[in-house]
């Protein structure tokens, strides 16, 4: 017997609803705005090396230069432009949030839907770790583990990565608990299939909505995250990002040399794509709920 599952016409209707489903995103008021600042800083983060005006680790000018026609931003307290700085970290600062979002929605994703699926010991011992996690002061654990791995690009997505996926693992469970025993899981149960293809084919689809708005949020907690482990020094000092320029802000003495670009370029960075994912965020919420329907 066929599985309908994998059939031409139910793939011509999945690879439709995504169209619909991106189309809705795209026509909701914030959605529209928050795609199209994402795609702005996305195009930096592409072509921010192609464009960028010089090294931003060579020493080009006299320090603490103020913003003009030859560096837009000015120059930091070694003598390198912040403009180029700021085109090259968005590059670290979106991966970072990216991938982080990513790692988020798998294992939170897995663990939520595991725990609520099978009930009982599993669930019981993976709600007590996510439980654990959950409760545990963050930042300073953040701290304490960026301080132990070292500074490095991907030792902060790991540490950003395990205190960012369990609430995730809460909210699909939350939700997988109130869908699986709906009459179309039982009804499917009965045809056959089996525990694999009813959470992936069938529990997943209904739960994905609230998955990608909350991974999508989840980008905001790793941009910050990121940003305030390199404020503090724990960043990695060999990739350009907007946390780092700030750390060196701060060290360097921007505050007392008037280097207001220097502090407010990416702060306003982060503060502005943190809105626009907030924005696609509602979107896709609203778009899932109508009753929650904001704009």
């Amino acid at each position: 017997m066929s599985r309908s599952t994998g059939t031409p016409g139910t793939k011509r209707k999945r690879e439709l609803g995504i169209v619909t489903f991106a189309l809705d995103v795209w026509n909701h008021k914030r959605g529209r705005i928050g795609v199209l600042i994402v795609a702005f800083f996305v195009g930096l983060a592409l072509f921010g090396p192609l464009i960028s005006p010089y090294n931003p680790y060579a020493f080009v000018a006299r320090p603490y230069l103020q913003p003009s026609v030859e560096h837009l931003l000015g120059t930091d307290g070694i003598g390198r432009d912040l403009l180029s700085q700021l085109l090259w970290g968005s590059r670290i600062t979106l991966l970072i949030g990216f991938v982080v979002a990513v790692s988020v929605i798998i294992v939170g994703s897995a663990v939520g839907l595991a725990a609520a699926y099978y009930g009982g010991l599993i669930d019981e011992l993976l709600m007590r770790f996510t439980d654990e996690l959950m409760v545990l002061p963050s930042l300073p654990l953040m701290i304490w583990l960026a301080t132990m791995l070292g500074q490095n690009m991907w030792n902060t997505i790991l540490v950003l990565a395990i205190f960012g996926w369990p609430s995730m693992a809460r909210m699909v469970r939350s939700e997988t608990l109130s869908i699986k025993n709906r009459p179309f899981v039982d009804a499917a149960r009965v045809s056959g299939a089996g525990d694999l293809s009813l959470m992936t084919r069938i529990i997943l689809p209904n739960v994905a909505p609230l998955i990608v708005a909350n991974g999508i949020l989840s980008i905001i907690g790793a941009i910050l995250g990121e940003a305030s482990l390199s404020f503090l020094g724990l960043g990695d000092p060999f990739n350009m990002s907007w946390g780092t320029i700030l750390y060196f802000a701060q060290i360097e003495g921007a505050f007392y040399n008037n280097g207001w670009a220097w502090i407010l370029a990416p702060g306003l960075s982060i503060a502005s794509i943190g809105m626009a994912i907030t924005f696609i965020g509602t979107a896709i919420t609203d778009i899932a709920n109508p009753r929650l329907r904001s704009a």
